[in-house]
């Protein structure tokens, strides 16, 4: 069964990070990301860009309307976000909490519904 995973963050949040605690952060990611990625069990991990490059895009008229993003007013953002695909949700729980930072923030656990062949 397939997994959404959910991290949320803030430029402010990354911004007190001290520069010299960046590769350490790094190498603590990627090493998570090879660890499942080498299992089998995560299909992709993506980290998204800063909120401000966010746009929200409608059709008025029949013609695409393009405003700032993102959609929600929050402090904090989706920053990446994980593909799973594994057993159940318990498994998918267990590697949402091994994630780097998940002692500090929470990771959201989306079970996928729906998907188009």
């Amino acid at each position: 069964m397939k997994y959404l995973l959910l991290i949320y963050g803030n430029q402010e949040k990354w911004d007190a990070i001290p520069a010299d605690e960046w590769p350490a952060a790094l190498a603590k990611q990627e090493a998570f990301n090879t660890r499942y990625r080498d299992s089998g069990e995560l299909l992709g991990a993506y980290g998204l860009s800063d909120a401000v490059l966010a746009r929200l895009v409608r059709r008025e008229g029949g013609a695409p309307a393009v405003t700032d993003g993102p959609y929600l007013e929050t402090k904090e953002y989706i920053a990446s976000f994980y593909l799973l695909d594994v057993d159940g949700q318990e498994r998918a729980e267990q590697i949402a909490a091994d994630m780097p930072w998940a002692d500090e923030s929470p990771v959201e656990v989306w079970p996928i519904l729906h998907e188009s062949p």
